[in-house]
């Protein structure tokens, strides 16, 4: 299973006093030197802590895949359209949340999603839509032209004892159904060193994106050993 780190909240330090240090891009290269074979940053439209910068740097330099999240407009399409991540990751995103709160809602929103995969499809990026758990969602990313789909775990996160296992069936289901449809599978929100090992267990998922726990640890014992740590316990 591949994991990416989300460096978003590298940037989040760095834009709390609006200097230059730490740089995402540093942090970024030791994550790949851990292990790390993939990293995804979300461009959000306030700016609050990734930068247009930011991603123009990770593109040219890293040596893995380049994940960027971003809402589906036309600024953000003209932006991937530029710059040409390996993925662009399709979210909602609303202006006071903290984070990302839900997966987005693709049938409300199918022509716009639809429209937006199809420049990015002429640009050579590939498309993941970040959804719930649902397979009514599933099925519409696939009639989209949704390469992949990157299951909301953040319910599950939250979650414990019989609930987290409803939650856990509900991912394994959706996950089932995207493998079932030909597209690759990914899931992250709210995952840490003990709660991943459920959700690594599952067959269809091929990558994880986890960002605040790695970041949190990383605060303590450095890059190298968080990212470490947690590719040793997907690689169980």
């Amino acid at each position: 299973m591949r994991l990416a780190v989300n460096i978003d909240h590298i940037a989040t330090l760095r834009q709390a006093r609006k200097g230059h240090e730490p740089e995402p891009l540093a942090a970024a290269v030791l994550a790949e030197l851990a292990g790390a074979q993939g990293i995804t940053v979300h461009l959000r439209g306030d700016r609050r802590h990734i930068q247009d910068r930011d991603v123009e740097l990770l593109q040219k330099t890293i040596s893995t895949r380049l994940n960027v999240e971003m809402a589906a407009t036309g600024e953000m399409a003209s932006i991937a359209a530029r710059i040409k991540p390996f993925q662009v990751t399709l979210v909602p995103e609303r202006p006071q949340e903290l984070t990302t709160e839900g997966g987005l809602d693709v049938i409300a929103h199918a022509t716009e999603i639809d429209a937006f995969i199809t420049q990015m499809h002429n640009s050579a990026v590939q498309v993941s839509i970040f959804l719930d758990p649902e397979l009514d969602q599933v099925q519409k990313a696939t009639s989209v032209g949704a390469d992949a789909i990157e299951i909301n775990t953040g319910r599950y996160a939250e979650a414990s004892g019989a609930q987290a296992m409803r939650e856990l069936e509900r991912i394994r289901e959706a996950a089932r159904a995207g493998a079932a449809a030909g597209i690759e599978v990914l899931a992250g929100h709210g995952l840490n060193y003990v709660n991943v090992i459920p959700i690594a267990a599952i067959q269809e998922i091929v990558e994880l994106n986890i960002g605040h726990s790695i970041v949190s640890r990383a605060s303590l014992v450095g890059m190298d050993r968080a990212v470490r740590d947690m590719v040793a316990l997907l690689s169980r």
